[in-house]
């Protein structure tokens, strides 16, 4: 399996070294073309349900590892240690995430930042058409994966708005870690990006 990813002001503010917020419900994306097939929500099978039901719990299990990373590095080094953790340390907790959940987790976006975060196969196609809405693909081989969107809230335009948004701190520390980064020019109400998850079949 491939492997990937206190205080109210505070927790505003690392929003926006990732820009996670989530966003709708899926209506009729595109179909990838590499063997998954997109699922209405509501057609998913009891197997398929539980297996949505780990994506989620994992999504949500990285999520909230990453902002405590993230809040603890605000607190100690401000915005720059932020960016620090993102590239870093993101990339560990997604893999203890997948380890620990038996499946595998990541972000990945159409206006990258990492160039480590590129899409699965699968999402491709999804990523490409710049999908908005969470979408359920499963394979033949009975797998499932969910590709969930992430919207560009005010807090995140720090990290990736336009140049005139981001603090010199922030825009130092991402020259310095991303010479070729992609990721700022958003508006509040972007697509940012999206969190993947694939979960292998019931045994």
């Amino acid at each position: 399996m491939k492997s990937w990813a206190g205080r109210k002001i505070v927790s505003r503010v690392l929003l926006s070294a990732c820009g996670f917020a989530m966003i709708g419900c899926a209506e009729s994306p595109p179909q990838n073309p590499t063997g998954w097939k997109v699922v209405p929500v509501e057609s998913l099978t009891e197997s398929q349900k539980e297996q949505q039901k780990r994506a989620l719990a994992a999504k949500d299990a990285m999520f909230e590892a990453l902002m405590a990373r993230l809040q603890q590095a605000m607190s100690e080094h401000g915005a720059g240690g932020a960016v620090r953790v993102c590239q870093e340390e993101a990339p560990k907790i997604a893999e203890k995430i997948s380890q620990e959940k038996g499946l595998a987790i990541g972000r990945t976006s159409f206006k990258l930042r990492n160039p480590n975060n590129r899409p699965p196969d699968w999402a491709a196609t999804l990523v490409t058409a710049r999908t908005s809405q969470p979408t359920v693909l499963a394979h033949s081989d009975g797998r499932l994966a969910t590709l969930l969107p992430i919207q560009v809230k005010a807090q995140c335009l720090m990290c990736h708005g336009k140049e005139d948004n981001i603090p010199d701190e922030v825009k130092t520390a991402l020259k310095e870690r991303y010479p070729n980064d992609a990721a700022t020019g958003f508006a509040e109400g972007d697509l940012r990006g999206w969190f993947w998850v694939e979960v292998p079949a019931i045994q």
